[in-house]
């Protein structure tokens, strides 16, 4: 079984290495400016928040001041003393500016060196100076560590790289995001569903034939070891395919969707076949026109963009674009019709649904007496 395995990687890692050293840089699919620059993982993964929450409670706890805790640690650094795990946690909170991050860079290597052998149990430094770089907008430093062989293994989880490549997705530097992967691949960090969201992400911004391929590897390597692709991962992958005009290919894996009920898939199945079947697309619209669908069923909406399309498709067809403009009219009077571009739909991210399934769980009826709680027991 190792042995399937070992080919399929080499290519990835060979296809991302000639993407990188192609000098393959910006995106050519993005020209809309709501999907310019989004970020892909939801607060539940960031923890942001959370962080920062900390932050406050850790410096208001604080004995002394902050400038003496800095001072202290820059003497152990000097006197070659054991730097100890919660002296670093406090110090990762404590950072305000890049000076106090060049502090805690140095911190960082010295701990690693004392306890690189010390893995199992330990805490995870990794997400930790990742949330800091992403609060302080310095993701040069939080891509120079990752990438730093003297610090192999302190970034040993997923959650290290996907909040690195967020960070540097949202601010457009998808090459950059590109070598993270890499970086992540070299290291043998396994892939989480949030990894395989960022990569094929990635790929689609920068929306090249070399990106179109390692999203293509990377997808059959994931499919061969037993990984679950999200749904959102497929449809970065469909519109790549799309937009690199591999049709057949976006077909195949749009039919490997579950559940491909939601308004960006169905704007893209709109889409493979706008390249492929034009009387399927209008049977498309027509049916979501149709005026039997109960109130309480939510109807299906189109990107605009998405409909101008189909237009540009139909227009030197007189009968077929009288039944567009027809249909275009119903879906914009049922309000079907979204600003929204493909690419902004793409790059939405949905809200956290954790809270919300929290308060949904809590019990309102007394085991004892079954009579509903009161609010006040609620909260306990």
């Amino acid at each position: 079984m190792a042995v399937a395995f070992r080919s399929p990687r080499r290519a990835v890692l060979q296809a991302l290495r000639s993407l990188v050293y192609a000098g393959v840089g910006g995106s050519t699919c993005c020209r809309c400016p709501l999907g310019a620059k989004r970020y892909l993982l939801t607060n539940n993964i960031v923890k942001l928040k959370e962080f920062q929450h900390k932050k406050v409670a850790i410096a208001c706890n604080l004995p002394g001041t902050k400038e003496t805790y800095l001072r202290h640690l820059e003497e152990k650094l000097t006197q070659n003393k054991l730097i100890l795990k919660e002296e670093l946690k406090t110090l990762l909170h404590l950072c305000e500016s890049r000076h106090d991050v060049e502090l805690a860079k140095n911190v960082i290597y010295r701990y690693h060196a004392e306890n690189r052998n010390v893995t199992l149990g330990e805490y995870k430094f990794g997400p930790l100076f990742m949330r800091l770089c992403y609060e302080l907008d310095l993701e040069e430093s939080a891509v120079e560590l990752i990438k730093d062989q003297h610090l192999r293994g302190f970034f040993s989880d997923s959650t290290s790289f996907n909040i690195l490549m967020d960070m540097l997705f949202i601010k457009g530097k998808y090459k950059s995001a590109l070598e993270v992967l890499i970086e992540m691949k070299n290291q043998d960090v396994k892939f989480s569903k949030d990894t395989y969201v960022l990569a094929f992400a990635i790929c689609y911004k920068l929306n090249s034939p070399e990106s179109f391929k390692v999203c293509t590897t990377l997808r059959e390597e994931a499919l061969i070891k037993g990984d679950i692709l999200s749904r959102r991962a497929s449809c970065f992958a469909v519109a790549l395919a799309l937009n690199q005009n591999q049709v057949e290919k976006a077909t195949s894996i749009f039919s490997q969707i579950m559940n491909p009920e939601s308004i960006i898939c169905i704007n893209l199945r709109l889409m493979i076949h706008i390249q492929s079947n034009m009387s399927k697309t209008l049977e498309i619209l027509k049916d979501a026109t149709e005026g039997n669908v109960s109130k309480f069923v939510k109807k299906l909406k189109f990107s605009e963009e998405v409909l101008a399309k189909v237009r540009e498709k139909v227009k030197d067809v007189p009968a077929l674009l009288a039944t567009f403009d027809e249909l275009y009219g119903k879906l914009h009077i049922s309000g079907q019709v979204t600003a929204y571009t493909l690419d902004a739909l793409l790059c939405h991210t949905p809200k956290d649904l954790k809270s919300h399934a929290v308060h949904l769980n809590k019990r309102t009826v007394s085991r004892r007496t079954f009579q509903p709680l009161s609010q006040s027991l609620w909260a306990e």
